[in-house]
């Protein structure tokens, strides 16, 4: 049986990779899995990287993703990109409060809430990151941590809307730490958030939303990760600097839906 929703593999390159590097990374990753439309693939490269990556998707059906962006449309804010400037390089998603955004830049669930609003205005598609550390995990306060993370940074989002949301749940503590969540683990966080999401939006809109997982996704662990029924894809860190790692993690999104 194949999955209930379309996968999503994206790519999130951090700060890798200058533009003809990325340009290069991207056309690789074209040539291995740009030309099939079974399985989303999305790749984040830097702001520097997004225009000469986006030369590359656009022949392919790779799709471009930015890793953050500013809520606010326009004006004086230096050193900030708007969600106008990522559409007008054909930006389809674009990544929200990721973990280390929340750690090193002070973000808090409004200010990914603004964010997420300003996306969604703008035609982009936001992929909410949530997710607990490691200390939150041991309080046993994973569900208290999803819930306030995945309510406050969806304020003020309509049913309409909610077809556009990506959410990736990256286990914070899981994050280039060598632990990993089993794929059971993974799942019972992931059908939480579904049924967080179903709470907000109705059961029927719930369904549609792609929840990815975003804790140390590699071509090893692909297959279990992606069977379980409410991971839709994956957030991949490390893998994605890799052509064939990439590849080789969307080949078992491929796989499974068949």
């Amino acid at each position: 049986m194949s999955h209930a929703r379309k996968y999503l593999i994206a790519g999130n390159w951090k700060m890798n990779l200058n533009s003809a590097e990325g340009a290069e990374l991207a056309q690789d990753v074209a040539s291995l899995v740009g030309q099939q439309t079974e399985v989303s693939v999305c790749l984040s490269p830097t702001y520097t990287a997004l225009e000469s990556v986006s030369k590359v998707v656009n022949k392919s059906n790779l799709l471009l993703g930015a890793q953050n962006m500013h809520q606010e449309a326009a004006g004086a804010y230096t050193g900030e990109i708007s969600a106008e400037m990522l559409r007008h390089l054909f930006a389809s998603f674009v990544i929200l409060g990721h973990s280390e955004r929340r750690e090193y830049c002070g973000e808090t669930d409004t200010i990914v809430n603004e964010k997420t609003l300003a996306a969604l205005a703008a035609n982009l598609k936001p992929i909410v990151c949530v997710g607990e550390t490691l200390e939150e995990r041991e309080a046993g306060r994973i569900s208290e941590v999803i819930k306030t993370q995945v309510q406050g940074a969806l304020v003020g989002v309509t049913t309409a809307q909610a077809e556009n949301l990506v959410i990736a749940y990256e286990p914070v503590w899981a994050i280039g730490t060598g632990k990993t969540a089993t794929p059971e683990m993974a799942e019972a966080v992931h059908a939480e958030i579904r049924s967080l999401l179903s709470g907000l939006f109705g059961a029927e809109a719930a369904d549609k939303i792609r929840i990815l997982y975003g804790g140390s996704m590699k071509p090893e662990n692909a297959d279990d990760l992606l069977a379980q029924p409410n991971i839709d894809g994956g957030l991949i860190g490390g893998a994605a600097l890799k052509a064939n790692a990439f590849a080789g993690i969307v080949e078992s999104a491929l796989k499974l839906s068949k």
